[in-house]
């Protein structure tokens, strides 16, 4: 931040908390307008990133930029989203805690760039390998893939989503990446049969079309033109300038190979999105009977080739429905109307199951087969709050998403300013904010809510339509004040209101719902029968996608809106799990051209993206904080006391610049570790004499008397360096002494180094070994005799080796606070008589194992571990809960110490644990699809192991 507060007449400030005028939202797009004429697209509020999109290349995303920011603290250079990224990587690392980055905005913002631009980060900053490469390509071009999709030219995007994706990326003990795991939320499959004007289809079909081979396409049975398949031109706009869907198909074909797809995968893949665009060619005409016939056997030809179903089958599941009659099934012939919703059903569940299968394999190739405990970064780019002419059930739910989002945004936000304060010990002052439970609670609630409604009507017998559920809305929500309809409107709203709509007054405005589609787009029903037809299939995805396992009973399944309220109780559980960072995108015009700022638009997003309540939570109280050592070693040039060099605490050198500087004691306060600054006016005025104070000393230090002071400085600290290292050397026969304690520690970590990478294969391979050095030798010799004769894995006696070799006792773990439940690191001693809980060098709790009582663990993979301590004592501390990488070595050592074979117990489900004497609490454990520690609203710990699953 401190960079370019000079310059912040010309390009405004780079961070909003220091806009005085905080409360105000012209003061706020006046800096963000200022800005953006001056191609800066990023500004902070604190650590939230904003980001306006300059719809042009401006050169600030190369390999020398990457470099310039990693490693960084946060506010040393202009904000950008490689500073963001950095900073949540360093920040997982050095805490071994998880955290998520929330990309949201409106179609067309640039959240998927945002995106991209965070995995490209990442695959250049992490650690590499040949093995790590191959995770960073296949984390990099899983994009691509799921863009041609699960991606669309809408009227806002040429590129817009049409799903939700969170990506967990998998960072082992020293940062570098080794996995990732993808979860899709709510695609659009009503965009495969329909189109609105001006919009096109998924970008695969067109890609398929205009850049498959020839070969190919005579083998799919397809014409290169999209004007010859329906689904592919109701919106009009086949052919997108901006797009070309022939180089797009290229690197979608070699990132499929790169992503380990099989030659067959891809062949059945093909297979499948030409089978869709077949499927949107066949036509209905009525017999004389006035029930549904095909009027094109050619479609069906190429259907009955692609999906490996015979002809007949495919015929009579498109035009007839089994019934049950009694004891026996009939089949009951379709009208053209229902033949045509049959058709558009069966091509909406094709590609929406095959766009799960499509996720599910990526997945595979992401995971990580190492089962040790792993931090985890998040990425949720999730479609942004979306307002059309017409608005139907997917932008409901879109917007629904964004109101949950938003609610636990100004959550957690709260939650992390409050505990800053009290961690600082600073007096939190309550923050005035829009609390939008009220409108989650009118789509969400059990009975009352719109979803709840709407479900009904598609569950109830008799003819239920969409008119029939607005009414039922009508009669369930009146008097509502975020809801109103036609019927319930005043005089004046009554006018821009239609008979079949609805409007909900979002956090973000007001948007108006038709309900024409609701039913239809909720039910997504798909006739058992026709089920039966896809189960006969050969291609060998489509017998995935339609497994003959799956439930086929007479109860319906969960409604679309239902499973889609499932998912985002789970990534909300998910999110509150991990820490937060956030991307706020925003689109400064609506015609994407360069340089031009519209400020009725933008005002509007900066609305409902909740930046003014996140400013106002962020000021609450004081601009500015920064740790006492970050600040004094900025600042202590403007203080004689203070410069050069300051002996005391970097807090006592602080309050005495602060004193020195003329700060009155409204104007900050001293945090334990930071201090708090109230206002802008107070920073800026330090800043300026620090600007001039700087110049007089740089001035000063030109002299060739402090260069060479320098320059002979430096060369004597290297020569003492290189000396210590020659005699280490020359004594690393000898025993241990002061003179080659170093280097011998040099040489025992580079071996073991090395050993790591080149382990042998096989306990056979007695020569493979790296030949140890001579202060090694005989305890390698004494490892590698027991191995003929072991059953442990190689790497497991690398681990044991290592401790052989190092003398190391200790154990890192993590340890969870008995009240809270945040996560701590700490080391874990053992001795002969006791166990140690220890921070950096400080002893936090002893525990004597003749006052053990038991350890409990829980029979997944979670790698937890609670000790559970006999004490009588209220005022000592209660039992350890701790979570360990080496958890079977440290429970080895436990019950070897303790001389106690039964000291372990395995629980299963839950296990109760004394906070104190007379205070208990509980963990539960479960399991699921990813891995995930936090406090569940019970008040226990949860915690989630990754589902183990069987290899046949």
């Amino acid at each position: 931040m401190e960079c370019s507060l000079t310059a912040r007449d010309r390009v405004g400030l780079q961070d909003f908390v220091l806009l005085d005028a905080y409360t105000s939202e012209t003061a706020f797009l006046d800096n963000l307008r200022k800005r953006f004429h001056e191609n800066l697209i990023y500004t902070y509020i604190g650590t939230l990133l904003v980001s306006v999109n300059p719809y042009k290349e401006l050169g600030i995303y190369t390999k020398k930029q990457m470099d310039v920011y990693m490693g960084v603290n946060f506010f040393e250079l202009p904000p950008h989203i490689f500073a963001l990224a950095d900073n949540v990587y360093r920040t997982m690392i050095s805490e071994t805690n998880n955290h998520f980055i929330l990309i949201s905005g409106e179609s067309g913002a640039g959240k998927t760039e945002a995106s991209k631009k965070i995995l490209q980060f990442y695959a250049v900053s992490c650690p590499s390998t040949r093995l790590l490469d191959n995770v960073r390509d296949r984390l990099l071009l899983s994009n691509p893939v799921l863009e041609a999709f699960g991606n669309a030219k809408t009227l806002k995007n040429d590129n817009s989503s049409r799903f939700g994706k969170y990506m967990d990326i998998q960072f082992d003990h020293r940062g570098a990446a080794v996995g990732g795991h993808i979860l899709s939320y709510l695609l659009e499959k009503s965009r495969v049969v329909h189109q609105n004007h001006g919009e096109r289809n998924f970008h695969v079909f067109y890609q398929l079309v205009e850049g498959g081979e020839d070969d190919l396409l005579r083998w799919l049975g397809l014409q290169r033109s999209c004007q010859n398949y329906r689904c592919l031109v109701k919106g009009d706009c086949a052919k997108v300038t901006s797009i070309n869907d022939k180089n797009d198909w290229k690197t979608v074909r070699k990132a499929l190979s790169i992503i380990e797809f099989s030659e067959s995968d891809i062949e059945h893949l093909f297979a499948i999105i030409a089978s869709v665009l077949h499927l949107g060619n066949v036509q209905f005409d009525a017999n004389i009977r006035g029930y549904a016939s095909l009027s094109n056997s050619n479609e069906l030809h190429w259907l009955s080739k692609l999906l490996g179903i015979q002809t007949h089958v495919l015929q009579e599941g498109l035009t007839h429905r089994k019934i049950e009659a009694k004891a026996e099934e009939v089949l009951s012939p379709f009208t053209t109307e229902h033949a045509i919703y049959a058709r558009d059903a069966l091509a909406k569940a094709i590609y929406g199951r095959t766009f799960n299968w499509l996720v599910n394999k990526i997945n595979e190739s992401l995971a990580n087969k190492d089962s040790s405990r792993k931090t985890v970064i998040g990425l949720l780019d999730i479609y942004g709050f979306e307002v059309f002419h017409v608005n139907s059930f997917e932008q409901f739910c879109i917007n629904y998403c964004n109101e949950k989002l938003q609610q636990l945004f100004i959550q957690l936000t709260l939650k992390s300013e409050q505990e800053e304060y009290e961690m600082e010990g600073i007096e939190w002052e309550p923050v005035p904010y829009f609390n939008n439970k009220i409108i989650c609670d009118l789509v969400e609630e059990k009975h009352r809510g719109i979803i709840s409604v709407l479900d009904e009507e598609c569950l109830r017998p008799g003819e239920a339509t969409d008119l029939t559920f607005l009414e039922k809305l009508e009669e369930t929500l009146n008097g509502h004040p975020h809801f109103v309809t036609h019927k319930l409107a005043d005089q004046k709203t009554r006018k821009t209101l239609e008979r079949g709509d609805f409007r909900l007054l979002h956090y973000a405005g007001e948007v108006t719902y038709s309900v024409k589609g609701f039913l239809d787009k909720n039910n997504d029903l798909l006739y058992r029968n026709i089920k039966d037809v896809m189960r006969q299939s050969q291609n060998n995805i489509i017998k995935l996608c339609f497994p003959k396992t799956e439930p086929d009973t007479k109860r319906r399944p969960e409604t679309v809106a239902t499973q889609f309220k499932s998912s985002l109780a789970g990534l909300t559980d998910i999110l509150m799990s991990k820490e937060p960072w956030y991307v706020r995108c925003v689109k400064p015009n609506s015609g994407k051209q360069p340089g031009r700022f519209d400020d009725v638009m933008v005002r509007h997003q900066v609305k409902y993206l909740g930046l003014m309540e996140h400013l106002r939570v962020r000021r609450a109280g004081f601009a500015y904080r920064r740790r006492y050592e970050v600040f004094l070693q900025r600042y202590k040039p403007l203080c004689p006391d203070t410069w050069p060099n300051w002996k005391g605490t970097a807090a006592e050198g602080v309050q005495r610049l602060v004193k020195h500087l003329g700060y009155k004691p409204d104007e900050y306060k001293m945090g334990r570790t930071k201090i708090f600054i109230r206002h802008p006016r107070t920073l800026f005025a330090t800043e300026d004499a620090f600007d001039v104070c700087k110049h007089q000393l740089g001035t000063a230090n030109k002299t060739p008397a402090r260069l060479l002071t320098f320059f002979l400085i430096l060369e004597i600290k290297l020569s003492f360096c290189s000396l210590k290292f020659i005699k280490g050397f020359m004594t690393r026969n000898q025993p241990a002494c002061m003179d080659n304690s170093e280097y011998l520690a040099f040489v025992r970590q580079n071996y073991l180094t090395r050993l790591k990478d080149n382990l042998p294969k096989s306990i056979l391979q007695r020569n493979a070994w790296l030949t140890a050095p001579p202060i090694m030798q005989e305890v390698q010799r004494s490892v590698t005799k027991h191995l003929g004769t072991s059953q442990m894995p190689l790497s497991s006696w690398f681990i044991v080796l290592t401790r052989n070799l190092c003398s190391v006792t200790i154990v890192p773990v993590i340890k969870y606070d008995r009240n809270g439940f945040r996560p701590r690191f700490r080391q874990l001693i053992f001795t002969q008589v006791a166990a140690y809980l220890v921070e950096e060098g400080k002893v936090k709790q002893r525990m004597e194992f003749s006052s053990l009582r038991g350890v409990s663990v829980s029979n997944l993979s979670d790698n937890f571990l609670i000790l559970h301590i006999a004490c009588d004592d209220v005022k000592q501390k209660g039992d350890l809960v701790l979570q360990c990488d080496y958890l079977f070595e440290a429970l080895t050592r436990l019950s070897v110490v303790t001389n106690n074979k039964n000291l372990v117990k395995i629980v299963q489900g839950s296990v109760r644990f004394d906070i104190q004497p007379g205070r208990e609490g509980f963990v539960d454990f479960k399991s699921g699809s990813e891995s995930m520690v936090y406090r569940a609203k019970n008040g226990h710990l949860m915690v989630v192991s990754r589902e183990m699953r069987e290899i046949n």
